[in-house]
């Protein structure tokens, strides 16, 4: 993980916008419709290699291919896994369905985008087992290619890839195989650490995402105690250490957050109550949402609470909102996130979660996240200014 001395370096939690076709294709494909599979793959690695130039111009010091080949940022695997069939439900987040007015107009909202996917999960009806490495190995090479075909002396300072934490493939799909929740995450995470050291060792840092250890506290976890709750947080953290094995601790940020979605928020879990576990996670540097107003003022939190080796990638920038923030806004909320940790060395800035996790279901227009990327370098380099320069 670079830490950088001299500036704070940018980054963003992994997905970016897909083109509209490839978002077509993969809403069709979802919905069980047949499209051209060579197409598919034609749209996807062009995307890549468009995505890689646009982050770099934008001012990203450590990027990645966008999430562009994948449907969404876990629903993907159910390609790259057995045991997945039929379709299966998710529970609604306990703060939309207590503001019914809002839970409608969020339903309008969503129908009138007839090129979302379909992002149903489905069910786990067998036992979980990596497919093929080389479908991994094969996504890690098309982003290698698209950095390498960048000018020498405009590449990413550091290159990550994103794969999910077994807690939200286990949260988020309905199990009728495993005997207990435990078993079900622990097959899940014997599988994704194929990915996990696959993306190490192509050379890229591995980014787990994990709305799972926030998230579902307000999902799966919304009618039980919260010491439950904090249960499933260690499992799933104890289930991921066990995947990474010898992965380097510095090879690995782990981002966490409540949902990316606009809506009420106040059934969240306050980030007092799970920074403990969280700190469990053998990760170098943790990722968390700090531009919404819901979670803003938790810089608080990270006061004597990493280890003096990790960093804290700062959510600076807010996801889920055409609103452009000031380069000056960015550069106040690194300070409050320095001024937490103790090192401004220690801290970079990042977006809230991604613009596009499921393809089609972003809410900022793509021009604006563009320019709120822009945003958050140039507070980054205000903000550098008055913490690092001598």
């Amino acid at each position: 993980m670079r830490r950088s001395t001299d500036r704070i370096l940018t980054t963003h939690a992994g997905s970016l916008p897909r083109p509209a076709r490839l978002t077509e294709l993969f809403a069709t494909r979802a919905d069980g419709g047949a499209i051209d599979e060579a197409e598919l793959d034609r749209l996807a690695d062009q995307a890549v290699r468009d995505i890689v130039p646009k982050q770099i111009a934008a001012g990203i010091d450590v990027g990645n291919n966008g999430e562009q080949p994948r449907e969404a940022f876990f629903l993907y695997l159910r390609r790259r896994l057995t045991g997945f069939g039929g379709k299966g439900t998710r529970a609604p987040q306990r703060d939309v369905t207590l503001y019914p007015d809002f839970m409608e107009m969020r339903a309008r909202a969503t129908a009138s985008r007839p090129a979302v996917s379909n992002m149903a999960p489905p069910k786990v009806i067998g036992a979980i087992r990596y497919l093929d490495k080389a479908l991994v190995e094969a996504e890690c090479a098309q982003f290698a290619a698209a950095v390498a075909a960048q000018p020498a002396n405009a590449r990413f300072v550091e290159n990550f890839m994103t794969a999910p934490s077994p807690g939200i493939v286990a949260a988020a799909i309905p199990n009728e195989h495993y005997d207990t929740m435990e078993r079900y995450v622990d097959a899940v995470a014997a599988a994704l650490a194929v990915e996990y050291h696959a993306i190490v060792d192509a050379g890229f840092v591995l980014q787990i995402d994990a709305p799972d250890l926030a998230m579902e506290r307000h999902f799966l976890f919304a009618d039980r105690p919260l010491s439950d709750f904090i249960g499933f947080m260690e499992m799933v953290i104890a289930a991921i250490n066990k995947a990474l094995g010898s992965i380097p601790r510095d090879r690995v940020r782990l981002h966490v957050c409540w949902g990316n979605y606009e809506g009420p928020h106040d059934c969240d879990v306050a980030l007092a109550d799970i920074i403990a576990p969280l700190g469990q996670a053998r990760a170098g540097a943790l990722m968390m949402p700090l531009a919404n107003p819901r979670h803003a003022h938790e810089h608080r939190c990270f006061h004597g609470k990493l280890a003096d080796d990790q960093i804290l990638i700062a959510g600076v920038i807010d996801t889920t909102t055409n609103y452009i923030e000031h380069p000056e806004v960015v550069a106040d909320r690194l300070e409050l996130a320095a001024r937490a940790v103790g090192d401004p060395t220690r801290v970079m800035a990042g977006t809230d979660c991604g613009f596009d996790t499921s393809a089609g279901m972003g809410r900022v227009a793509e021009s604006v996240v563009w320019a709120k990327l822009a945003a958050m370098r140039d507070g980054a380099a205000i903000a550098s200014g008055r913490l690092l320069k001598r």
